[in-house]
């Protein structure tokens, strides 16, 4: 038996690099020459590609290798952004794939996926996508985006750590090339995020890589359902099981109830009492309920531009260190996601009478992101929240604390008017058009814990049977295939039993869900609630 093959192949690789480098750097116009010398075809190959980092320098770069020499890479990244990260695939550079979110890309990659110039092996969520990176998915060649060096190759990423530790120890302790292009070399780091033992290639770009401003939402496009879903969640979900600790998705109904924390929470009693300790991005319309002194304290996934100031100036809030940047970390967080919050909220576009959702549809596929770690459920909690208590129980004498896990969404897409709720999940057709080995469903409907539509909110938490759940789906699915199969009768059952609550029961009145309840109108009310400290990015400026 020979144990070293990894190893020899490895030193190989080095060895036909060996003459492009000085050390670890290796110039800018020897990219390319870099990446033909130790990218051999077959190789899986990670590219950040982070949620919002993105190591675009290479990407261009990648691109322009030779289909003829390299071949059949197995791409494995957290998302796909650019262009460039599916151009690969159309130009047969690579034909195999392993992601998570794919966002800006979702059409593009569902024509490539059905014309079968690439084969998903799945959609995972983040932290399945890192665990398989330390199992069978390790890099042979990684290539990450940081913000600085030093002489010796140690690595400074900055607010946006996300991914890029994890994935350097995956790859670099399975005999991978790192390869890092940072924006600049610097005498001495803030911190060492990414020791230089790791790090086998650097580039210096001395340019800024691109880093999406995913979380930020502005308050104008809000609309007046979003911000009555918001209410519903705030009074009938939040306030009744104390809900501590949270993460939000990055939509606009979320961020609805973001902004109208220090307002309508505040009409509710609620400063203290819910949403203090947070698992998520520094997102820009949790400013008002900062200053208004409703978080403690936010750990994030990763950074967002424009909050930088707002971070430094807020380090009782955020994980800031001595140098006053953020120090993020994906994998933890979600780690923290999945184990030590109360509630996750979040969206989907299509849920069929189980509660199953899917952000994989005829058309478009753009991955479940963190969604089924933050959605899901451990099946036992060794600490309980008031929260985890309220949605638990007893079974066979152990008693069992249980997350919130809560889908809201409209019945039916508020631009498309096309119904959410289907009777059958496009994830079905997908998998048998040979898309997807399995039908990729994001979050499992016995995960879910509570509905909330414009409608109402279902509590499947209190529910005794999965007839009693598929009754109280249908209820306030209204105008779509699965709303059909409900009845006047079955409501009022449901209602009666507190399993269904309707915005009458809420006490809310749907005429009070107008952008007046909210603190902030635009973007540059985000900037004067910061006291100046937040910077609008410019791709969301107008």
């Amino acid at each position: 038996m020979k144990f070293d093959h990894l190893r020899d192949s490895y030193h190989s690789r080095l060895q036909a690099a060996a003459p492009l480098a000085r050390g670890k750097f290796v110039a800018k116009t020897d990219a390319l020459a870099l990446l033909q010398s130790v990218i051999r075809s077959g190789d899986r190959v990670c590219i950040e590609g982070d949620n919002q980092k993105q190591a675009d320098f290479f990407a261009r770069e990648l691109v322009q290798l030779d289909p003829a020499k390299v071949n059949h890479l197995h791409m494995t990244q957290s998302t796909l952004v650019l262009d460039e990260h599916l151009e690969l695939f159309r130009r047969g550079i690579a034909d195999r794939l392993d992601f998570a979110y794919s966002g800006p890309q979702s059409k593009a990659l569902y024509q490539l996926a059905a014309a079968n110039q690439v084969k998903i092996g799945a959609i995972h969520t983040y932290l399945e996508l890192y665990g398989r990176y330390f199992v069978d998915l390790y890099p042979q060649v990684a290539i990450l985006a940081a913000e600085a060096c030093d002489d010796a190759g140690n690595i400074y990423t900055g607010g946006n750590t996300e991914d890029s530790p994890v994935i350097a120890e995956a790859a670099r302790f399975k005999m991978g090339v790192v390869i890092v292009q940072v924006r600049q070399k610097q005498a001495q780091l803030p911190r060492v995020d990414i020791p230089a033992s790791w790090v086998d290639f650097i580039v210096v770009t001395e340019e800024d890589y691109h880093l999406q401003p995913l979380f930020t939402r502005n308050p104008g496009k809000i609309t007046n359902q979003q911000i009555l879903m918001a209410m519903m969640a705030l009074k009938g979900i939040y306030q009744p099981y104390g809900v501590q600790a949270l993460n939000h998705g990055l939509g606009y109904a979320t961020a609805a109830i973001e902004l109208l924390l220090p307002t309508y929470g505040a009409e509710l009693g609620l400063k203290g009492q819910v949403a203090t300790r947070w698992v998520l991005n520094p997102h820009p319309t949790l400013i008002p309920a900062i200053e208004a002194g409703f978080v403690e304290h936010i750990y994030a996934f990763g950074g967002e531009p424009g909050m930088e100031d707002y971070i430094r100036a807020r380090p009782d809030i955020f994980a800031v260190g001595p140098d006053g940047s953020m120090r993020s970390n994906r994998c933890c967080a979600h780690i923290a996601g999945l184990y030590a919050i109360d509630l996750f909220i979040g969206a989907t576009l299509q849920m069929d009478r189980f509660g199953n959702s899917s952000t994989a549809i005829q058309g478009m596929i753009a991955g479940f992101g963190g969604a089924p770690n933050l959605g899901g459920t451990p099946p036992g909690r060794r600490h309980n929240t008031a929260a985890t208590a309220a949605a638990g129980g007893t079974r066979e004498q152990v008693f069992r604390g249980r997350k919130l896990v809560v889908q809201m969404t409209p019945t039916r897409s508020e631009k498309k008017n096309i119904p959410v709720f289907v009777e059958e999940l496009d994830a079905h057709q997908l998998h048998r058009d040979g898309i997807f080995p399995e039908p990729p469903v994001m979050i499992a409907g016995d995960q879910v814990t509570h509905i909330v539509t414009e409608l109402g909110i279902a509590y499947l938490d209190r529910c005794p049977d999965s007839e009693t759940r598929q009754q109280a789906v249908a209820a306030v699915a209204g105008d779509t295939p699965v709303g059909a199969t409900s009845t006047a009768a079955a409501r009022d059952t449901l209602r009666s039993a507190g399993i269904i609550r309707t915005v009458a029961d809420l006490g809310i009145d749907p005429a009070s869900a107008t952008p007046d309840r909210l603190p902030a109108h635009s973007l540059e009310d985000l900037v004067t609630a910061s006291g100046g400290l937040y910077r609008i990015p410019a791709g969301c400026k107008g």
